[in-house]
């Protein structure tokens, strides 16, 4: 098929263009980011049904949308452009000794107690390259995976891709602290009851994340209300501000926690056994791993048997 599709003309001027199409983004935009006409584009989206035999697009109020058969020749446009996005990395890793750049993602706690150290390690045996690390939760991180935005994750794997298009390596667990500014009333307390905990109040991620879901489902298990008094943020320093200049109280990935517990930040010694599910070091799915991206994964699980 691949053969027949490209003896028929398939171009990368095509796949360029199905996967920009990938994003809901409108035929304008998207031929603007390819720096030709909106009639150019559409020619090019004829020409790709005349070549593959199948209507690819279709008509709504908004303009054009991708059809089933339009959507997955689209995905596989994009896993074909990060293909050879990646072989270009390495061939430029194997002629100049691992220079160029890698783009990793990370939960928080996996942050700290994996890539930090990993960073520290690729510095000496991988003074070349360059490392881009990217923090936030599994279902950004997913997404940005998928589309070839970073070249592995350290992540769970999100909820809103089929878990078909990675390769997930579990790692380990991610458990979680409350932490509270030095001096606060409840360290006079060990440990503090866990109804005063309400009287305070809190910063948590937003709803729906992990974390978020994990502490409010852990406090209903105690028969505690949700905390009523609660500003929601995805910026662990914006967290830690707060904590430090409050009375309020956070759930932190305990590695970062203890990272900071030295300072102005304290954790609760209380146990409410809070654990986010486990994460992995998530690759896509069939994709040929560098030679850079090799290393730097060795260096991410080198405490892991197998």
């Amino acid at each position: 098929m691949a053969e027949t599709f490209l003896r028929r003309g398939l171009k990368l001027s095509h796949l360029r263009l199905l996967a920009l199409l990938t994003h809901d983004e409108g035929l304008g935009a998207a031929a603007a980011t390819l720096g030709i006409a909106q009639p150019a584009a559409s020619r090019l989206l004829s020409e790709a049904e005349r070549i593959t035999g199948y209507s690819l697009r279709t008509r709504d109020g908004r303009g054009i949308r991708l059809t089933p058969e339009g959507r997955a020749l689209a995905q596989r446009a994009r896993r074909v452009l990060n293909e050879l996005s990646d072989a270009e990395r390495e061939l430029g890793e194997i002629g100049g000794g691992l220079t160029g750049d890698l783009r990793v993602g990370a939960v928080t706690g996996a942050a700290m107690e994996r890539v930090l150290p990993a960073l520290r390690s690729a510095r000496l045996e991988m003074p070349g390259l360059r490392v881009h690390v990217e923090i936030a939760n599994s279902e950004v991180l997913g997404e940005a995976l998928a589309e070839g935005r970073i070249d592995l994750a350290l992540a769970r794997l999100p909820r809103d891709h089929p878990p078909e298009l990675f390769d997930l390596r579990p790692v380990g667990e991610e458990p979680v602290a409350l932490v509270v500014r030095r001096g606060h009333r409840l360290l006079a307390e060990v440990p503090p009851a866990p109804e005063a905990l309400m009287e305070h109040d809190w910063v948590l991620p937003e709803a729906g994340t992990i974390l978020h879901d994990t502490v409010i489902d852990q406090l209903a298990r105690r028969g505690l209300r949700a905390p009523a008094r609660c500003v929601t943020t995805s910026s662990v320093l914006l967290t830690l501000a707060l904590v430090q200049r409050s009375n309020a109280i956070a759930p932190l990935a305990r590695a970062v926690a203890s990272e900071f517990a030295a300072g102005a930040c304290a954790v609760l010694p209380l146990d409410l056994g809070l654990s986010v599910a486990p994460y992995g070091l998530m690759t896509r799915k069939g994709a040929a791993p560098t030679m850079a991206l090799r290393r730097f994964s060795a260096l991410l699980t080198r405490d892991l048997p197998g």
